[in-house]
């Protein structure tokens, strides 16, 4: 599929569609990855106008979608129709797309909109009154003040007072305690004020309060929810309807029908629906949507294909494996909600701070309040300064600024080709001083083995047979290698951890695996079919892009590299010395690297495990932080904190950069929180900050620390 828009000269604008309003939502939804202005848009409008099923068609730029309102379209149509026109269209279900998230966003919004306009009508009667208005005017704008003011209140301060009521219906306080008390205390103070004649009332601190609180709070959501889009943009990108093979019948099915082992075809220019093995002799494929690398892939037969890459080449059918959740999109999905979702020692410590803060904000407020009454005897002032220092100590700061930070570094790293499925992994990442990486499929690339030509039939089915049970780089090479064969059916298949695979095939011990453990005289990669002697499948090794930059970043940053392999000694010291490593190590079983990593920790370093082999996959769990690549088996991504969806290692220093820097601006935000609060509180009980003022002051604090958070995004 062309993935050239067709908008010669075109410079970025806005677009406004012209089409009438279409009441429901969309039949139709595509994602246009190429566009990026007004001439993209109307192309795609145009284009789809044209079909006779289309009654509108409108394109939002900032999300790159078309939403079409149609009747009996199918979204190959479209998908051609746009191809034609040279827009790259891929299907969307906008369904995965809507979710409650969305709608407190919505709420938000629309809240913090109501309670910006009557703040500023409330402005301009205050305004006038400060201005000298007195006596009957005075009153009057004070009334039309409160009737302006106590609705706008109840309705926008609504997600303050929920989670307020609900802390203290369990017995506990939270931040939203405090505020809630400030907001309706300045608001009923006020009323009370107006309806006894009084010359003072605070509708504009209550309706600002609620005001910059919730600009925070949608600030927040914003934050928050980068990490979700995510998950929910890769979750939309599955397919909704796939063709399921039956013999020489072709039949459109919904993709929740297909199950294990059905044959698929999936046509050019389409996303594969699910996860599978290539059935097809070869067969070109896109997975940027995961890896970020806009090369395409090639594919032969057995290679594994997943949900969500989409087919350049020829049609090919492929052999589901993965169907639903298990899918390779919904893992992700599911790791990065999960990551969105946990808690560093950070988040811990802001929370503890302000569960401890909230009852110290109200013991002040009555300190302040008893204690300014005792002095002047005046129950306005004094319930002032108490309003005052309940709004200005508010611990919104605390609560807001280390889970900005997290989720813009997570959302940040996803963006890089980082999966971050732990929410104390990038806490324990700043804190490595050591990198310990396995070599074989972590920092080189799988390489290609010569002669299997020679291999026998036999050899070659046996070969196969083994490969193919294995995730293992080597294994997966030698599969990718052999000629077009049968794979040999074989009893008892499984893997030895470091060494290789074994299985029975009419009672005689198959292996593949290193040399050493064949039996034989060379050390390389060998297949041996009972006694007879072994057979050398030599294997070229090329390191991973970036591979040697890194490791030398690392040593420049303190973070010393070492090398541990189960491959044999001398290939693994020569292939360090081309990598510029110092340390390296072979010869190392999973038991020795577990120990090994023990021994360096007992030593009080903090280490860095990368691999992605079976035999990583204790030290993996064991390391004080730990990465694996997309290609590590199940088990070791299981282990590991961050998984690596790109192929280089290019990315590998953000990591670390991102890691520190989300250290930093934690520690920064909290000395900012607690800064504030060592000015404001005693400004506050010296009756000098008025309700309107601590308000400024609060969201003021607040939205500085979101500020700082959001720094982490231009991290180099």
């Amino acid at each position: 599929m062309s993935a050239i828009a067709a908008c010669p000269g075109c410079v970025v604008a806005p677009a406004i569609a012209q089409t009438a309003p279409q009441s429901g939502p969309p039949d139709l939804v595509l994602s246009l990855p190429a566009i990026h202005c007004a001439t993209c848009i109307n192309t795609v409008e145009r284009s789809l106008r044209a079909l006779p099923q289309v009654r509108s068609a409108r394109v939002n730029l900032s999300l790159k979608r078309v939403s079409i309102h149609a009747s009996d379209l199918d979204a190959e149509q479209a998908v051609a129709t746009l191809d034609r026109a040279g827009i790259e269209a891929h299907p969307l279900d906008q369904s995965l797309l809507e979710s409650r998230q969305d709608d407190i966003g919505r709420g938000l919004l629309i809240r913090l909109a109501i309670a910006g306009f009557a703040m500023m009508n409330v402005m301009l009667f205050s305004v006038a009154i400060w201005s000298g208005a007195s006596d009957a005017t005075r009153a009057l704008f004070h009334l039309i003040s409160a009737v302006i003011t106590l609705p706008a209140v109840l309705f926008c301060g609504q997600p303050f007072f929920a989670n307020g009521m609900r802390a203290v219906r369990r017995g506990g306080l939270n931040m939203d305690v405090p505020i809630s008390l400030a907001i309706l205390l300045a608001a009923g103070m006020s009323l009370y004020e107006v309806l006894n004649g009084g010359h003072h009332a605070y509708f504009d601190a209550a309706l600002s309060l609620t005001f910059f609180l919730l600009v925070g709070r949608y600030l927040d959501h914003r934050t928050r929810s980068s990490v979700h889009s995510a998950a929910k943009e890769l979750a939309a990108l599955e397919v909704q309807t796939a063709q399921r093979v039956h013999g020489t019948d072709v039949e459109r099915v919904a993709v929740g029908l297909l199950r294990v082992g059905d044959t698929v075809l999936v046509p050019t220019g389409m996303r594969v629906p699910v996860d599978g093995v290539l059935n097809s002799a070869a067969a070109q494929a896109d997975r940027s949507f995961l890896t970020g690398e806009s090369a395409a892939v090639a594919l032969t037969l057995g290679d594994v294909v997943q949900a969500g890459e989409i087919n350049l080449g020829a049609p090919f059918e492929m052999a589901a494996t993965a169907v639903g959740e298990d899918t390779t999109l919904r893992r992700v999905a599911a790791l990065v909600e999960m990551a969105e979702n946990s808690r560093n020692s950070y988040t811990n410590l802001a929370d503890r701070a302000a569960r401890i803060y909230a009852p110290m904000v109200h013991l002040l407020a009555l300190a302040a309040f008893v204690g300014w009454v005792a002095y002047d005897g005046d129950l306005r002032h004094a319930l002032n300064v108490a309003v005052a220092v309940l709004i200005i100590t508010c611990p919104c700061a605390l609560g807001l600024a280390v889970p900005a930070v997290a989720t813009t570094a997570i959302a940040r790293l996803f963006d890089m080709g980082f999966l971050v499925k732990s929410g104390t992994a990038l806490e324990r990442l700043a804190e490595v001083d050591m990198a310990v990486f396995d070599k074989t499929g972590t920092l080189t690339r799988q390489g290609k083995p010569a002669p299997l030509a020679e291999l026998s039939v036999q050899q070659s089915a046996i070969a196969g047979a083994l490969a193919q049970a294995s995730a293992h780089p080597v294994a997966q090479a030698i599969l990718a290698a052999l000629p077009v064969h049968t794979p040999a059916v074989l009893a008892d298949v499984t893997e030895v951890a470091g060494q290789g695979m074994q299985g029975d095939i009419d009672g005689v011990t198959v292996r593949l695996g290193r040399g050493e453990w064949l039996g034989a005289a060379f050390s390389g990669t060998g297949l041996r079919i009972g006694n007879a002697p072994a057979v050398p499948l030599a294997v070229t090794e090329t390191p991973r892009e970036g591979a040697a930059d890194t490791l030398a970043w690392l040593s420049a940053q303190g973070i010393k590299p070492q090398i541990l392999s189960g491959d044999r000694q001398a290939t693994v010291q020569a292939f360090a010395a081309k990598l510029g490593v110092q340390s390296a190590r072979g010869d190392i079983s999973a038991p020795q690297k577990h120990d090994r990593l023990a021994q360096l920790q007992a030593q009080g370093h903090r280490v860095l495990m990368v691999g992605d082999g079976l035999n990583d996959t204790a030290a993996l769990a064991l390391a004080h932080a730990s990465v694996a690549p997309s290609s590590a088996l199940d088990a070791s991504r299981n282990a590991a904190d961050v998984v690596v969806l790109r192929e280089g290692l290019d990315q590998f220093p953000l990591l670390i950069v991102i890691a520190r820097a989300l250290t930093r601006l934690s520690r920064q935000n909290f000395a900012i929180a607690a800064g504030y609060n060592a000015i404001a509180i005693p400004v506050a009980l010296l009756g000098y900050a008025t309700p309107l003022l601590a308000a400024i002051a609060m969201s003021a604090s607040s939205l500085t620390v979101l500020a700082n958070a959001m720094r982490v995004k231009y991290v180099k």
